[in-house]
């Protein structure tokens, strides 16, 4: 990544942790406090890139996200608020066709955050379904760049193949491409151990950011197999793979009892050993003082290779993003 992008990409100064918030979607007036709670200690604790997304809190909460996270921004009077990057990504809905299309929803994004996008990303590729769509698009982003509207260009879901048809695209108007957000965990490990991603994006700059770093709450020891499980089909696959999981899990367990720490932040650890940037949630203060747990100390080596070999032994996985391209 060039110095000239002025973009505040690692996000701490140790370069390790970002806050996502998709979980605005379902979000209520009794959370603001404890929200903007969540923002400041962040902040306050060097944590200062925060992702979002147009598609987060979208009909009748008229993208809720992105005006919460603006307001919150613009409220926040703790040490390094100077430094907040926001990122949001903007989704590739059908009725998006055009490269102005693109511009005119991330106008809309600046308008709700109160603020200029710090980093601008593609939510996911068309590549699967309509290859044709996002050609228009990612054109759009290199508007918005060139424009100086925003700080910095990023992909999500993207893979090796459809990265380097993106890469060179933007290439030749001189754009860089500073962040790909993928699925990545302990039990999601496709984007680097099957696709390459993590090696691809250090030779050429690219931040990888790891979205969903937790597996729904899989890696957290908050279920086990006698439940309780969440509804729906959450629950139903809860119930197909932690029996599966087990020996991972034991082992987690083990690691952060010897460290005094809790699984989650091991599980978190993890992927920040692995040279990613972990994008957990938070709901409350108390998520937010357990996600920092995360930073600040290293799982060792063996730790790390031991972790490894049971992530690959196991039998159930977390299911893929569906708009993940190769």
């Amino acid at each position: 990544m060039s110095t000239d992008q002025k973009l505040l990409l690692p996000v701490m100064g140790c370069g390790t942790w970002a806050w996502g918030n998709r979980f605005l979607w379902d979000y209520n007036e009794s959370m603001d406090a404890e929200l903007q709670a969540v923002f400041n200690l962040c902040v306050e604790n060097g944590v200062t890139l925060f992702d979002t997304g147009d598609s987060y809190g979208t009909g009748k909460l008229n993208g809720r996200s992105e005006s919460l996270l603006g307001k919150f921004a613009q409220q926040c009077q703790v040490p390094n608020q100077e430094n907040i990057c926001i990122a949001t990504k903007l989704a590739p809905y059908p009725w998006r066709l055009t490269r102005q299309s693109f511009v005119t929803a991330a106008q809309a994004s600046a308008q709700r955050l109160g603020r200029n996008i710090d980093l601008v990303q593609m939510h996911w590729s068309t590549a699967n379904y309509a290859p044709w769509q996002e050609w228009a698009l990612l054109d759009g982003l290199a508007d918005l760049y060139e424009r100086g509207l925003v700080k910095g260009v990023g992909l999500s879901n993207y893979g090796p193949k459809r990265l380097e048809k993106v890469q060179k695209k933007l290439a030749k108007r001189g754009i860089p491409i500073t962040s790909l957000q993928v699925q990545y965990s302990l039990l999601s490990t496709y984007p680097v151990t099957e696709l390459g991603l993590k090696e691809i994006c250090d030779q050429v700059g690219i931040r990888l950011i790891a979205y969903s770093p937790l597996a729904l709450g899989l890696l957290t020891g908050k279920y086990t197999t006698s439940g309780p499980f969440p509804n729906g089909v959450r629950g139903w696959l809860f119930r197909q793979i932690i029996p599966e999981i087990q020996p991972l899990l034991n082992t987690l367990q083990e690691i952060a009892q010897l460290r005094d720490k809790t699984i989650a932040q091991v599980a978190l650890n993890w992927c920040i050993a692995k040279g990613t940037i972990p994008i957990p949630g938070a709901k409350s203060v108390e998520q937010a003082k357990q996600n920092l747990g995360a930073i600040a100390w290293q799982l060792s080596s063996s730790e790390i290779t031991e972790l490894d070999q049971l992530a690959a032994k196991s039998n159930k996985k977390m299911v893929q993003n569906i708009f993940q391209t190769k």
